[in-house]
């Protein structure tokens, strides 16, 4: 084994940790000295998000010590940034194995560094903890999740006192913090347990009035209160507040998915948890066929993502990509405070980069601004307390699958979505129209925009550096054409520089410094290429639009449009 490892190894089987630790190390040494390896060769990085990994002991993996670390450099840089007055953070935690020990561990190390901490009683949807953030007046918060991912990993988000994850400066300062942590002799483990106070139902109560609040045609849910509506939490922490939610609304017709509806983290009935993958969701598919239901909806186990389905014009449920559920929230939100006459001249919408330009398209026929931010639900955030008392925010969305409606809390909030999402349904049922038909009738008025999504996994120790050369090899040698059309623009956010790949000629990018890629072509294509901040993968993006001269031409646009696609995930050799 590399002496590093082994030296990291030794470092825990001498040092303060549990007996029981330093047991599954010594049996990990016996029966599989690469997983030893694996859990020993880094630390796990404390990204700009926080942590996030597999659980088990070592050094890069979710743990105990790991989560104290991080907590103890959290701390300390909070002291620093706000010396002499009282510190309060909240945290909260979703439904997987071990998200309550993290919770505690994190709680006891903040209240042994003389932080009050509020602690949620049991699991709750992340969104909530961004508005427990801003509800209590705290200068930071941290939820243990790791939202999406299968049942063996776990994770910690870092927010700040706006109630959004952490943004620059506190992201690389808090980093360093972190990093400053080398032993777990550092982290003050214990003590002060009174600076712990437990929340729960007053801080449900607070939230749910709040997102009532966002409700524009609360006539429309009265009268359509019997829409037939499919749930599925996922075996997560929505269930926690959706049913008391849609109660609150009107709904009177709510169909649990009765599989998923007990709080698992192991997830029996799926492998990801999440509403991206149909496997995920199945059940509700299944259940909404059988009760021929007007919509369903999916939260992923924190409760952040949302995912939703219809019946498309042949009776069919079919499952919508982000981006379409992107385009109808937004739509009705701009659409419906328009027609009851509550919009205002200063309204704005938040999109980032890689979601659909649709968005773009049609913000700016209704004359309301419409702001680009860097993938990450922490750029809205941050756009939003930029713009805070000079514009006036709507909703802001990104391709997969978030939605934040109001300023109240400031992270992607499935909770909300799903009330707004189903008043939205209940709407277009009220004008005698399907959520289908109104999403083609979208296309129809301001072009079809078809966006595709593959991501490419690079497991291992040099997975990372094979997606770091996939990278430059774009950078440096770009496609000169895509499915018959000229790349005539290459975007490099890492540069901060567009480049005009014809007259080469080159203008800034005002957005913060990031590891992306796009490619912009004549014919108003667009693809883009960013490695995940939290997994081992990297993503393309691929937007292709055509007009559509009528509803019944969709299935042949569609048709073309994928091929199209195809195209250039062939001629950019992907797969």
């Amino acid at each position: 084994m590399d002496a590093a490892i082994q030296q990291k190894v030794t470092t825990w089987l001498n040092g303060n940790f549990d007996e029981d630790v330093k047991k599954q190390i010594l049996e990990l040494q016996k029966s599989n000295s690469e997983e030893l390896a694996d859990a020993f060769y880094r630390n796990l990085e404390f990204g700009t998000g926080g942590l996030r990994g597999l659980m088990g002991v070592g050094t890069n993996r979710m743990n105990k010590y790991t989560v104290g670390m991080a907590t103890q450099g959290f701390a300390n840089y909070m002291k620093n940034s706000f010396p002499g007055g009282e510190i309060k953070v909240a945290i909260a935690h979703d439904s997987r194995n071990n998200s309550r020990f993290f919770a505690e561990t994190t709680a006891k190390v903040f209240a042994a560094n003389g932080i009050k901490v509020f602690l949620f009683e049991d699991m709750r949807p992340t969104p909530e903890l961004s508005f427990a953030i801003r509800q209590l007046g705290c200068q930071g918060g941290v939820v243990c999740t790791a939202s999406h991912n299968p049942k063996e990993y776990n994770g910690y988000k870092a927010y700040w006192n706006d109630g959004g994850q952490l943004v620059p400066p506190h992201d690389k300062n808090v980093i360093a913090e972190v990093e400053k942590i080398e032993s777990v002799d550092e982290v003050k483990w214990n003590g002060n347990d009174e600076n712990i106070t437990l929340i729960g139902k007053e801080m449900d109560d607070a939230y749910i009035k709040m997102v009532k609040s966002l409700s524009v045609y609360p006539e429309v849910v009265a009268k359509e209160k019997d829409l037939k509506i499919v749930y599925t939490p996922i075996h997560g922490t929505g269930i926690k507040l959706v049913p008391q939610l849609m109660k609150e609304f009107g709904f009177t017709n709510l169909q649990i998915v009765e599989e998923q509806s007990t709080p698992d983290g192991n997830f029996p009935t799926v492998v990801y948890p999440n509403p991206e993958e149909s496997e995920a969701m199945s059940y509700a598919l299944k259940k909404a066929q059988e009760i021929d239901a007007d919509i369903l909806l999916g939260t992923d186990p924190d409760s952040d993502r949302v995912g939703i389905g219809v019946k498309d014009n042949r009776g069919k449920w079919v499952l919508l990509n982000g981006n379409q559920t992107a385009l109808l929230a937004f739509n009705y939100l701009i659409e419906s405070r328009k027609e009851k006459g509550i919009a205002q001249p200063n309204d704005m919408v938040v999109k980032t980069i890689v979601t659909t330009d649709m968005i773009d398209v049609f913000a700016a026929k209704n004359g309301v601004a419409c702001y680009n931010v860097l993938t990450g639900f922490k750029w809205i955030a941050e756009l939003i307390k930029e713009k805070e008392g000079k514009e006036n925010y709507i909703i802001g969305g990104e391709e997969s699958y978030g939605l934040l409606i109001g300023s109240h809390l400031r992270d992607k909030d499935a909770i909300s979505a799903v009330a707004i999402l189903c008043e939205m349904a209940a709407y277009e049922k009220s004008k005698g129209r399907s959520l289908f038909e109104k999403l083609i009738q979208l296309y129809v008025d301001y072009g079809f925009y078809k966006e595709n999504l593959i991501s490419i996994t690079k497991k291992g120790r040099d997975g990372q550096q094979q997606i770091a050369d996939m990278m430059e090899r774009f950078r440096n040698n770009p496609p000169t054409t895509l499915a018959g059309s000229k790349v005539v623009e290459l975007l490099d956010y890492e540069k901060r520089v567009k480049t005009n790949l014809l007259t080469h000629t080159q203008s800034p990018i005002e957005l913060p410094k990031s590891n992306v890629l796009q490619f912009l072509t004549e014919d108003g294509s667009k693809i883009s290429a960013r490695p995940s901040g939290t997994e081992p993968k990297i993503k393309f993006y691929f937007s292709v639009n055509a007009p559509l001269n009528a509803p019944e031409n969709f299935e042949n646009v569609e048709a073309q449009l994928k091929n199209k696609i195809d195209v250039i995930i062939k001629e950019m050799e992907l797969k």
